[in-house]
């Protein structure tokens, strides 16, 4: 791996520049490290860039919104955060909450596995199983938003959210001595796609395509694109349960009239390939839903887009997010790569 060059005092300008944006209070996530990956590029035959949002201090990019909400509900008096997750928003919460000396309470789907129910007791939350999905835990949530006092801190659906996911993009601004051709990230519930949308704005990179990624079983982002309105899934059957929302955010859909976005979607077989690759290759262990993204790289899918003119040909550099890892283990990955026949 080999970093970026960076102004000097890049850094130091960058955290004024987010405690500004919330508030003049310092936010709790960090500048992450912009560092290029030779084996991402020589996958994809063009300059790969990695984010790395997996060395935030909850393990992923979800501090970054969530954070900048707990901030400003805290500011207007709020006593008690409630969110539902299936970890990483969850553990954001606990972690602003903590910081904030405010009490959380995390809803969780029962496909969250014990070493983050354990992550976020550690942190301090209360940890309550509910339903089979996301989005039954999120009624349950809503339902414990209704105590006096308390504020539902929405994983990705929030204005405030998407503000602070924006920050990711102003750091790329700030280090980066031209714009990326292209931007690769994994949509969920449309939260971090949001936020990315809304820092190209503030900065003026409106022609940089975004290539988001979704595991099929998880892919309401791709299914609503292609019908034009949005979809519900009948069920979460992709084991990227980090990706698991049945319904994208309505303004995930909306940003695709904002901004060129180019939906594609992976089996679960390739974004476990690509999780296990990239611990080999960049010594760091990610989630299925970041490798997704991955997948689209290691697959040559970019250089299929070009052939098919949907990507602009040639492409000088491209940055992947690499959105988190807080909830995997060595463990885990070998249960997944078991379950998928891939031992």
């Amino acid at each position: 791996m080999q970093q970026t060059p960076q102004m000097p005092g890049a850094t130091c300008h960058l955290v004024d520049m987010a405690a500004q944006c919330q508030g003049g209070e310092k936010p709790f996530h960090i500048v992450s490290p912009l560092l290029e990956s030779l084996s991402l590029s020589q996958a994809a035959g063009i300059q790969v860039y990695m984010k790395l949002e997996n060395v935030q201090p909850t393990g992923s990019f979800k501090i970054r919104g969530i954070g900048h909400l707990c901030q400003e509900a805290a500011r207007k008096g709020c006593q008690h955060f409630v969110c539902s997750s299936g970890g990483n928003a969850g553990m954001a919460t606990a972690y602003a909450a903590r910081k904030l000396g405010l009490p959380a309470t995390v809803v969780v789907p029962s496909s969250t596995g014990p070493s983050t129910v354990h992550r976020l007791e550690e942190l301090g939350a209360t940890v309550e199983i509910y339903g089979k999905v996301w989005d039954e835990a999120n009624q349950r949530s809503l339902e414990l938003a209704q105590n006096e006092g308390w504020a539902s801190i929405h994983p990705f659906d929030h204005p405030l959210v998407w503000q602070g996911h924006a920050s990711l993009v102003l750091e790329l601004k700030d280090v980066l001595d031209t714009k990326p051709d292209a931007i690769v990230l994994a949509v969920g519930g449309g939260g971090l796609l949001a936020g990315v949308v809304a820092g190209l704005q503030q900065v003026g990179w409106l022609d940089v395509p975004i290539i988001t990624a979704e595991t099929w079983g998880a892919h309401s982002f791709h299914a609503a694109l292609k019908a034009g309105h949005l979809i519900t899934l009948p069920d979460i059957t992709s084991i990227a349960k980090c990706l698991g929302a049945k319904t994208v955010s309505a303004r995930a859909l909306q940003c695709a009239q904002e901004i060129q976005i180019i939906s594609e979607v992976v089996e679960d077989a390739e974004a476990v390939r690509a999780v296990e690759k990239f611990l080999d290759d960049e010594r760091m262990l990610v989630q299925p839903a970041c490798g997704a993204a991955l997948a689209l790289i290691y697959s040559g899918r970019l250089q299929k887009l070009q052939h098919e003119g949907r990507l602009q040909n040639p492409l000088g550099r491209v940055v992947l997010v690499v959105c988190g890892g807080s909830s995997m283990t060595a463990a885990l990955l070998r249960d997944l790569k078991s379950q998928l026949g891939l031992e």
